[in-house]
């Protein structure tokens, strides 16, 4: 099928009978005849449900559609997109491991690679994603396990090198792991491009209405563990705490998401609720329409700054001219995405006068739904990070992060103009 019908139709199929919609399993265990039966389920020889935070049909049809829309062979749904990151690298990292990291990521993520893994005694190192990659190379370490990157970030608004990485990191005998958040897989397709798995904030564009926090986690099955035997033990020999299953044995090209699901959301516990995997789905039937929108008017909106007398500049990588604006032709032809950054005149305080000046867009702490809003990161995500950090994290100090919404274009831009006259 293709995405505008996996949207749709795609992760659940009726049968005669059955509710056409979605139902939602709201149930956090589920009944069997035998011991002998669920005893199966708990040895992973045998498919089913015997606890939510396991495995829930509502989850596991929404993480199935998330999986079809990627072009992945498994997935599954966690509670966020925070954790959704958590699981993807600490499913291959432990102790000693190393992670690159691009420096121009959503500051919860640099936050969690950075200081809280560093405390689990996994490293990372951000470094400058437009280096070469004869310069990118020398941050590799032979303890280096995975790369991560977003296709674009926030707030930044750059665009991956998505080959350029992925050549890095097969090179050096990694998976190259891409947060596809801001992009979707409506505009852009990570594996195509040589991404190993793919993560998701569901929260976002996915939802697309604020209602639901949500993650999910895809893999390609294109990475081959047990080719990398010694690097990757916790797939490739036996989990003594699962029977001594080998998961990249057992499961083959499943293995990996097989892991999370038996070992880290097991001890963790970060699971997607099924009432909020419902509510990602409903937002899931109209993401191929939204998104266009989205795109429409994000571009409207970047022509319209970039040419406004209040507004000292504007990244959007859909504007010719942009930094980013070959890179985005190549990995999002069919659009770039609805959030931009732009730097009102008068810096920090300037960029204060503005927002507090906005009167339908609102500030919230929220980015990529269907209401256009603003951020001011300095001040709010990424107020952990010092002055060069901020730097390093492309998040300057009169930064504006505006996630244009799909509103009537011309009133998100009367907003936008009263608004600019207070700076």
């Amino acid at each position: 099928m293709k995405k505008s019908t996996i949207c749709v139709q795609g992760g659940y199929t009726p049968g005669n009978g059955e509710a056409r919609v979605l139902p939602i399993t709201q149930s956090t265990t589920f009944k069997y005849d035998t011991s002998e039966e669920m005893g199966k389920l708990f040895d992973l020889e045998a498919e089913g449900y015997f606890y939510t935070r396991l495995a829930n049909p509502t989850c596991d049809a929404v993480a199935k559609k998330i999986c079809d829309l990627e072009g992945g062979v498994a997935a599954t749904l966690t509670s966020s997109g925070q954790a959704a990151t958590l699981y993807a690298v600490t499913n291959i990292c432990e102790a000693g491991d190393h992670v690159v990291c691009a420096a121009k990521v959503y500051g919860g993520t640099s936050n969690l690679l950075n200081v809280t893994l560093k405390r689990f005694g996994i490293s990372c190192t951000l470094v400058d994603q437009d280096l070469s990659e004869e310069e990118l190379e020398t941050y590799f370490r032979p303890e280096t396990k995975a790369v991560f990157g977003e296709t674009i970030a926030n707030p930044a608004g750059s665009v991956l090198d998505i080959e350029k990485f992925a050549r890095l990191a097969h090179k050096h005998g990694c998976p190259l792991i891409v947060d596809n958040t801001f992009a979707t897989p409506i505009n852009c397709t990570p594996f195509t491009f040589g991404a190993d798995i793919v993560t998701h904030s569901t929260t976002k564009y996915m939802d697309g209405h604020a209602m639901a926090v949500g993650g999910c986690v895809v893999d390609s099955g294109n990475f081959d563990w047990m080719a990398h035997e010694d690097r990757y033990p916790g797939l490739t020999t036996p989990d003594e705490s699962y029977h001594g299953i080998v998961y990249a044995e057992k499961f083959g090209k499943c293995g990996y998401i097989q892991k999370i699901v038996a070992q880290l959301t097991r001890d963790m516990g970060a699971c997607q609720s099924p009432m909020n995997a419902f509510l990602t789905n409903v937002g899931l039937e109209t993401l191929h329409l939204r998104m266009a929108r989205h795109c429409e008017n994000a571009q409207k909106v970047a022509h319209y700054l970039k040419n406004h007398e209040k507004v000292a500049w504007v990244e959007y990588a859909g504007l010719e001219g942009d930094k980013y604006y070959d890179l985005a032709r190549k990995y999002l032809p069919n659009g770039v995405c609805g959030v931009l950054s732009f730097g009102p005149k008068g810096g920090r305080e300037g960029a204060m006068r503005f927002t507090n000046a906005l009167k339908m867009i609102a500030i919230v702490t929220h980015v990529a739904d269907a209401r256009t809003c603003v951020l001011h990161p300095a001040s709010h995500t990424h107020r952990q990070l010092n002055e060069q950090q901020l730097v390093e994290a492309g998040v300057l100090p009169e930064l504006i992060r505006l996630s244009v919404g799909i509103e009537d274009v011309e009133d998100i831009l009367a907003d936008l103009e009263q608004a600019l006259q207070a700076v």
